[in-house]
């Protein structure tokens, strides 16, 4: 029960947090609106923990892997996502940021041993077909591919660096660290990063005392950083990454349902197909079929 509970909270989260970063651009540098989110989310986690006494002891190895994560969930990978919607349409980064269950999958494989099962890479796949469904008729408009492949390539880039911070957090749970603690050090030290590379790059550091602007920040700092991250990370602890990560297939389905309501978007016969498709890679992920391991198991026993 609080497994489907997590799940769905990320889902719902994550999917409305587009809009809320939609309404955040503008006259602000993209780099201090990231850096007021985390900065923020930073100080309620660790009040938080303060407060009811849950931070937990980390070690200097611990903090290092913190700073990694940090690097990986609270920095480079947003730094890059919004770079690349300076090249190509955010549809298209959210198409790239599904890849993120492949790359779960892989990276749960390489670093830590566990093969993706079949009903995962199934599932992994009808999803990632659907959300290409759904973006098939904004992807037909970028007809430049030079002036794609930045962008294509920064996503990329976000989407493993966001993969990469899952196994960090994998690391972390191992070692008995729960995310409250981890992700208010990583979110720390993320600010920290991107804190310096703004200062290099000489970024102006102004804010908008706008209603919209400073409701979209409380959203996103607290329900979507310190509630989604939480969330998602404690997902990532009880049924795996490459599973966990299927709710970045179904948040840009939530992100398009809300955009009907507020922006206008159409539902195609094509749309609704897609969203199927990705319905049916979930039901896929998270039912209770037993399907064989994915590779092959050796043949020595064939003869008995």
């Amino acid at each position: 029960m609080l497994t489907a509970f997590l799940y769905l909270l990320t889902v719902i989260i994550w999917g409305t947090t587009w809009i809320a970063i939609k309404l955040q651009l503008g006259d602000v540098a993209i780099e201090a609106s990231i850096i007021y989110r985390f900065s923020l989310a930073a100080i309620v986690m660790f009040s938080l923990l303060q407060l009811f006494r849950k931070r937990q002891p980390i070690t200097p190895t611990d903090h290092l892997f913190c700073l990694l994560q940090g690097a990986c969930l609270f920095c480079v990978n947003f730094y890059c996502f919004y770079l690349a919607t300076g090249y190509v349409s955010s549809g298209l980064v959210s198409v790239i940021f599904s890849l993120a269950t492949v790359l779960n999958a892989l990276n749960n494989w390489f670093w830590f041993g566990k093969r993706p099962t079949t009903r995962v890479l199934c599932g992994a796949v009808l999803g990632l077909l659907g959300i290409s469904v759904l973006f098939w008729p904004e992807l037909q408009q970028q007809s430049d591919i030079w002036t794609l492949l930045p962008g294509i390539a920064l996503a990329a880039a976000g989407t493993y660096c966001f993969s990469l911070g899952n196994m960090l957090s994998v690391r972390h749970q191992k070692q008995g660290l729960k995310p409250p603690t981890t992700n208010a050090w990583g979110m720390f030290y993320g600010v920290a990063i991107l804190l310096i590379i703004s200062l290099i790059n000489g970024v102006e550091f102004t804010i908008s005392y706008e209603v919209t602007y400073i409701s979209a920040l409380l959203y996103l700092a607290i329900p979507g950083t310190v509630i989604g991250f939480t969330a998602y990370l404690m997902l990532v602890g009880r049924i795996g990454p490459d599973s966990a990560a299927y709710a970045t297939v179904m948040f840009p389905v939530v992100a398009l349902t809300i955009s009907s309501l507020y922006e206008g978007y159409s539902w195609s016969p094509v749309a609704i197909s897609g969203l199927l498709l990705v319905i049916s890679g979930n039901i896929i992920i998270f039912s209770k079929l037993r399907l064989p391991a994915f590779g092959f198991k050796r043949l020595s026993n064939a003869s008995k």
